[in-house]
């Protein structure tokens, strides 16, 4: 009766992981992208931003080893060179994409995807019908309406401007803003971080995000509580006006404020698919959308925008559809980074969040100059902290700042999914010397 089994909409790696799994099980699977393969992560997210963050680095690592006694000035560096390496490295990763997917016996088309109803899709001037649709469009950049705001950039654009800017304002306080602040500052830009509230990164552990305002404020301007009212062009200046009065002027202002589900032009009036407040899609546990047969899952859906969850949501819905299985997603303990100046990692509960959970709670924690700095001179410094159930001893929260947070909190993310006690790290032998051993040594609750 139908072309395909499934018709996914949009190749990032939601929808990637859905069309290959679904087709390995049998099914027949079509695919469309209309921008470019593997989605926002492989093109202008994780993969470019991870890349020019570890660029970012190598500034304070030569500035670091003079106390290791390498001699010589920092080497000047070339955004040209950076941009275009990271263009054919993107490059290569969407004909990976391509391959992975002809691999699978995935029909690709490319296009903008629009339904006509519930089982008809319309890309370009085809038409193909499908038992099944599965929605995974991602999210967009927001960029709020102002005078001036057409002037401003967004992490869409910002990995491929035609020239450095050697003074740069971004704007925003979540996980995104710090990275591009941390970036661009680590590349030798004047960089200036504008936001509205009164510490960046709203959902994160408090100590945890006071820690990182320190740091951060050594290698950057922070505004916080700042408003910008207009941006005007002037020559090739832009000229930044606060809400509160005060006024900058630089080469680039890169908003990073959000980013909302991506569903203009999916001809979702012509089914019966619903939107929730925030227009992201609405769902129940099992990605069916309000429309029999047609699914949603990843950033499309406002839950939890982070590429590994999208991925286990396709692989959960591929086995649901195609398997007879009845899985759901586990939303707990799902570790994070941010790849800031420093990184910071975490998984589980934030201190507050563990109060209001569980009430009687222990906490641990141990800030500390990283042994590589004895030697560098950098004050740079590390922060761990342990959040612990005091009734059942269970480890609740595991939060860090400092090199390779990340790294670390990948290893514990697997030990708090599995149920680890305070009692169970503290018998753990660590390894020495490292940063990570302190998470199981930490014997001393705050008080």
């Amino acid at each position: 009766m139908f072309d395909f089994d499934l018709f996914v909409i949009g190749a990032g790696s939601g929808g990637v992981r859905t069309a290959r799994m679904s087709a390995r099980y049998g099914a027949r699977v079509a695919i469309a992208e209309d921008r470019y393969m593997g989605g926002t992560c492989v093109n202008v997210g994780c993969v470019p931003k991870k890349l020019y963050s570890y660029a970012s680095h190598f500034r304070y690592d030569c500035t670091d080893s003079k106390g290791f006694g390498w001699q010589g000035s920092v080497p000047a560096f070339d955004w040209n060179v950076l941009r275009d390496n990271k263009t054919a490295e993107i490059s290569r990763l969407n004909g990976i994409y391509d391959t992975l997917l002809d691999g699978s016996g995935v029909t690709l088309y490319n296009g903008r995807a629009r339904l006509l109803d519930k089982h008809m899709v319309e890309i370009g001037d085809k038409k193909v019908s499908s038992e099944k649709i599965l929605i995974a469009t991602g999210g967009w950049p927001f960029v709020p309406e102002f005078p001036g705001s057409e002037l401003a950039v967004t992490s869409n654009e910002i990995f491929d401007l035609p020239s450095f800017p050697e003074r740069i304002l971004v704007v925003g306080g979540g996980y995104i803003a710090l990275e591009f602040a941390g970036i661009f500052a680590g590349l030798g830009a004047d960089t200036s971080l504008s936001y509205r509230g009164e510490i960046p990164l709203k959902h994160f552990d408090k100590d945890l995000r006071e820690k990182l305002y320190l740091e951060s404020e050594r290698h950057m301007t922070m505004l916080m509580k700042s408003n910008v009212e207009e941006i005007t062009k002037k020559d090739n200046e832009l000229h930044v006006k606060f809400k509160e009065g005060n006024s900058l002027v630089v080469d680039c202002v890169l908003y990073a404020t959000g980013r909302k589900p991506n569903t203009e032009n999916l001809g979702l009036e012509n089914t019966g698919v619903s939107l929730q407040p925030n227009g992201a899609i609405a769902i129940n546990e099992h990605f069916e959308t309000t429309e029999p047969g047609i699914y949603a899952l990843g950033d499309v859906v406002g839950r939890i925008a982070l590429t590994p969850v999208a991925i286990a949501e396709g692989m959960v819905l591929a086995s649901n559809l195609f398997k007879n299985k009845e899985k759901t997603m586990d939303y707990s303990n799902i570790a994070t980074a941010v790849f800031s100046h420093p990184n910071v990692g975490t998984v589980g509960l934030g201190e507050e969040q563990a109060k209001a959970e569980y009430g009687d709670i222990e906490v641990f924690e141990s800030d500390f100059r990283h042994l590589k700095h004895t030697l560098s001179g950098n004050p740079e410094r590390t922060y761990m902290k342990l959040i612990v159930d005091k009734a059942t001893d269970r480890v609740v929260g595991m939060h860090m700042m400092g090199a390779d947070a990340g790294e670390i909190i990948q290893g514990l993310a697997v030990a708090m999914q599995c149920g680890v006690t305070k009692a169970q790290l503290d018998s753990t032998i660590g390894i020495h010397p490292t940063a990570a051993e302190e998470f199981v040594t930490m014997r001393q609750a705050r008080t």
